[in-house]
């Protein structure tokens, strides 16, 4: 049984946005990824005064239902960004026809395109969520067009908008693998299924690396997305310390999606697009950790007698320290060009997947 899809190799890749999304083009899977949750009373912030009409704890239910326009949004967004994908495939000037010269029959493999567009959206929209999580958890601009509770709710509803981009993503390359598949349809699904969702079942290439990596943004978005809505069963101080773990899920969708997307495989200015995006992020999380809301995240003249006391005041140090050293790494990334990408495409663009 042979599987058609592009299997990147050393020097070649599948165009993919990332995670966060756990398949080939981010979640740009990813990614997929996500921030989850809205900044509440447990940050440390005043909470915000209730609107007419809203319930006095946010729920799942009512965050679904305020969250379609942003929904809609995403849609019109991932619809333009396959017909951008699409013509470019078409007219040859896609990187990923250099890479994958087959994949120049743009009609036979809309599906895959179109995953490909959902995964740049989900990265687009993780983008967007982790932007608004630490606007509302540090110091926030004297002027914004929104206020605090809306922008609270904004950051909710873009965080599970987020989740069903990565997961679209992910199941479209599933069907996609499905439908060029040539043996009997249970088979080819169960195929599918471990490719696009186990780690470690897409085994060739560089998806050995890349998919697993947006995989685990996919399985950590959904719960740490939706700890939200139980953060009063079970407690403040581990919800915060779950919700943190966001960030992780972002890191793992840009990695994702620079380590597998064709788009972003080559120097130029695409590329180095994506690393500048990370700047205004790694700013506002240094901003956070030097200004915290909270007075117990707030570093001390002393680090206290206990040793209890002295580790957290070491780890917020460290923190800090590490916020300086990803800033000026982005920059410098950004200042050189050295962005990690390929010069020259491979001489041999062939890529294959082979089931024995």
């Amino acid at each position: 049984m042979t599987n058609p899809l592009p299997t990147p190799e050393p020097a070649a890749a599948a165009e993919t946005p990332g995670s966060a999304a756990p398949a080939t083009e981010p979640g740009p899977a990813a990614v997929t990824t996500a921030a989850a949750g809205g900044a509440a009373p447990d940050d440390g912030q005043v909470p915000a005064p209730r609107q007419p009409g809203e319930p006095k704890r946010p729920t799942l239910r009512s965050d679904l239902r305020a969250s379609w326009p942003d929904g809609l949004v995403a849609l019109v967004i991932t619809a333009a960004i396959f017909v951008l994908l699409y013509l470019r495939i078409r007219n040859k000037t896609s990187s990923t026809v250099t890479v994958m010269p087959f994949m120049a029959d743009a009609g036979g493999f809309w599906m895959y395109f179109l995953s490909q567009a959902f995964g740049w959206s989900a990265l687009l929209w993780a983008w967007g969520t982790v932007i608004l999580g630490l606007m509302l958890s540090g110091p926030r601009p004297g002027r914004l067009p929104l206020s605090g509770p809306r922008l609270e709710r904004l950051h909710r509803t873009t965080s599970l908008n987020t989740i069903a981009l990565i997961v679209a993503h992910a199941l479209l390359f599933g069907a996609e693998l499905v439908r060029h598949d040539t043996a009997s349809w249970n088979s080819a699904v169960a195929t599918a299924f471990v490719e696009a969702l186990v780690p470690g079942g897409y085994d060739s290439g560089t998806g050995r690396i890349a998919m697993p990596i947006g995989q685990a943004a996919l399985y950590l978005a959904i719960p740490l997305g939706l700890l939200f809505y139980v953060r009063h069963r079970i407690g403040p101080k581990t919800w915060r310390v779950l919700h943190r773990c966001v960030i992780v899920v972002y890191v793992l969708s840009v990695w994702h999606t620079l380590l597998y997307g064709t788009n972003v495989w080559y120097d130029g200015w695409f590329r180095t697009s994506v690393w500048l995006l990370q700047l205004p992020i790694a700013a506002l999380l240094l901003l956070r950790l030097l200004r915290p809301a909270r007075r117990s995240e707030k570093l001390s003249a002393r680090p206290g007698a206990t040793a209890a006391a002295r580790t957290g005041w070491a780890l917020r140090v460290g923190g800090r320290l590490a916020a300086v050293a990803v800033l000026a790494a982005l920059i410098a990334v950004v200042a050189s060009g050295s962005d990690g990408g390929r010069s020259t495409p491979p001489e041999d663009t062939s890529s294959t997947h082979n089931h024995d």
